[in-house]
């Protein structure tokens, strides 16, 4: 899928970004080229220690910003495919910074849907994040906005042959700012704190997040929000896998935090389809293809009237037991509880 192609990531050097490579790497040895679009010289310098230049010639270093219109153009002459992940993440960064936020994950997506009509891309898609559903805080409403950009861009790509998805999914283990970590850093003090008892939230690995993206890019018509059928954890046994000495400090819900975080609301299931491993949210407006093309494309079914998917009523549920295997797979592999 991705050999001879070229494949550039905004936000490159950020922890999806460096699953990526290496699966790009691993799986399309002869992939044209790699260009790792970031304003962060420090850790693309880092990256480019543990790919040197002789071994990996189709590797390409940009620095640059996605709020930059002109310098996104010029990195995107003869891509093919663009995977955007660049974003202001953070939700109490966001907050406090919300201009910034703006900046980047809305004005920064339509610079990247701009640059990819200019230069002929065939295939993008955009990393979105269960908090764009049905947001209560800055990020997700940015990261909704950008959503409906991708989405939109599809009806205006004239006679182009460009396609725009998007991939949304929960929190990944061990990313940066994520619980896993911060809770195996804590346990070191003797005590964990918790937001709320009562909390819970998805879970995927990272390397699950870029097989979604593959599948988004191999089998996108565009306009699809694709999320993927993946178990909740509890946050009571996320800190009883990791420190089951630990006491708990209930510290209170930070601002713009869900109790239960939400992938497809009620009112989206109107336009969502099941897909078998994956649902895919269908766009509200499309002149390209109706829902039942869609169905046919993905060989795919209406979900049932009223269906909702969130992580306090989820059907599958992480253990105290395979999550502390899964922290040992995917997050730390010297972890012992």
């Amino acid at each position: 899928m991705l050999n001879n192609k070229v494949v550039l990531i905004t936000g490159g050097t950020g922890s999806f970004g460096k699953k990526f490579i290496e699966t790009i790497l691993t799986r399309y040895p002869e992939v044209k080229k790699i260009i790792i679009y970031s304003r962060d010289e420090l850790k693309q310098s880092e990256i480019k220690m543990k790919y040197p230049e002789f071994d990996y010639p189709q590797l390409r270093f940009f620095i640059g910003d996605v709020r930059d219109k002109a310098r996104m153009v010029q990195a995107c002459e003869g891509v093919d495919v663009i995977i955007h992940a660049a974003a202001i993440k953070q939700v109490d960064t966001a907050e406090y910074n919300p201009t910034e936020c703006i900046k980047t994950n809305i004005d920064g997506a339509e610079n990247v849907i701009n640059a990819a009509l200019v230069c002929g891309v065939s295939d993008v898609v955009a990393l979105s994040t269960d908090k764009a559903c049905a947001p209560i805080n800055l990020y997700g409403a940015t990261k909704l906005a950008s959503d409906k950009l991708f989405a939109a861009a599809n009806n205006i790509k004239g006679s182009k042959s460009i396609k725009f998805s998007v991939v949304r999914y929960g929190n990944v283990m061990g990313s940066r700012g994520s619980v896993i970590p911060f809770f195996i850093n804590k346990r070191k003090e003797g005590t964990l704190p918790i937001t709320h008892k009562e909390m819970t939230r998805f879970n995927i690995s990272l390397q699950d997040g870029v097989n979604l993206v593959m599948f988004a890019i191999g089998h996108h018509l565009g306009g699809e929000i694709f999320v993927p059928k993946i178990p909740s954890y509890k946050i009571l046994d996320i800190a009883a896998a990791i420190a089951p000495e630990c006491p708990i400090r209930e510290v209170g819900i930070r601002p713009g935090e869900k109790l239960h975080e939400e992938m497809i609301t009620e009112s989206d299931s109107l336009n969502t389809i099941d897909l078998g491993k994956y649902y895919a949210i269908l766009p509200s407006v499309s002149f390209t293809f109706t829902n039942d093309e869609y169905i046919a494309h993905h060989k795919a079914e209406k979900v049932p009237f009223g269906f909702k998917y969130n992580s306090g009523e989820n059907d599958e549920w992480e253990t105290i037991e395979t999550l502390r295997s899964k922290i040992k797979e995917h997050v730390a592999p010297e972890f012992k509880a």
